[in-house]
């Protein structure tokens, strides 16, 4: 090949797009350069975990976080800590080629993202804050690992789906919502929080929209007080729990009035993955019951 034409190929072919190395931009806004897919992982989420079964990488997995059980295969995945207490060493045992972190956990910290950058390991860093960055995510992983079309064909679904969702519910008429985390402290999430985005989505109002603590503790004078018209329980596992039927002990709220007392699984609504529409389509339907109840 001659010179020229050797620097043709250049031309046409930025560095991000050929074939011997990857580039992207991550949500710090830092740009990420693989000098080959990557073909070893550690995510340090479960929801990454996830996104990258999503984008056609779960056989490149090495590592992950406790918690990582989604899909079933993940859980056969060698653990390095949980995503608030990572063992950096377990991490580099692995020899990983990439690192995919959440900016929320100990993975995407300063402190921790140093000491990578120190080993010359490469970090992801994913942070979402709304619905759609879960496809830039999956998006950005296809980009990674070389999977581009299985990555931007599950992103596309995604965003049909979410398209659709929106189209039918956003603007029906709001829905007043206490979304209840835990019973004891009982706490909720705020506005901000990625279900505030799944809540509007389904044309809800989230009462403690408004609360500066992202996932603060309230009293039940407070939920009483702005008495919502249902009341939407995570807890912990995919059984609905025990203690939303506390609220009959208080029959003048309107949700208790109604029987709108409702369970979404919390892995199907507070994950940044794709079945995160599964959530979005039960708590849509279940808010689209007390619509029907109004009249």
């Amino acid at each position: 090949m001659s010179i020229a034409l050797i620097a043709l190929v250049g031309l046409l072919c930025p560095v991000s797009s050929m074939a011997a190395g990857v580039e992207i931009t991550d949500f710090r806004g830092e740009t990420l350069r693989l000098d080959a897919p990557a073909t070893r992982i550690v995510a340090l989420a479960p929801h990454l975990v996830e996104n990258l079964y999503s984008a056609g990488l779960g056989d490149r997995i090495v590592g992950a976080v406790s918690y990582s059980d989604y899909p079933p295969a993940a859980r056969a995945i060698p653990e390095v800590g949980g995503y608030t207490n990572i063992s950096l060493e377990a991490v580099v045992s692995k020899d990983p080629d990439l690192v995919v972190a959440w900016a929320s956990g100990q993975g995407g910290d300063p402190a921790t993202l140093a000491r990578f950058e120190a080993l010359g390991i490469p970090v992801y860093v994913d942070r979402p804050r709304q619905l759609e960055d879960i496809a830039r995510a999956i998006r950005d992983l296809g980009v990674l690992g070389d999977t581009r079309e299985v990555a931007d064909a599950a992103a596309s679904r995604f965003e049909r789906r979410l398209s659709s969702l929106r189209e039918r519910y956003s603007t029906r008429s709001p829905v007043s919502v206490f979304y209840q985390v835990w019973d004891d402290p009982l706490q909720t999430l705020a506005g901000e929080q990625f279900v505030g985005q799944v809540i509007r989505l389904c044309g809800g109002r989230n009462i403690f929209a408004d609360a500066v603590s992202l996932a603060p503790k309230v009293g039940i004078e407070s939920v009483l007080e702005r008495d919502p018209q249902a009341i939407v329980a995570s807890g912990m596992g995919d059984e609905r729990p025990d203690w939303l039927d506390d609220w009959r002990d208080w029959p003048g709220l309107q949700a208790v009035e109604n029987d709108h007392l409702f369970f979404v699984a919390p892995d199907i609504i507070q994950r940044a993955t794709m079945r995160v529409l599964d959530g979005a389509t039960t708590l849509c339907r279940q808010l689209e019951s007390v619509r029907r109840d109004k009249g």
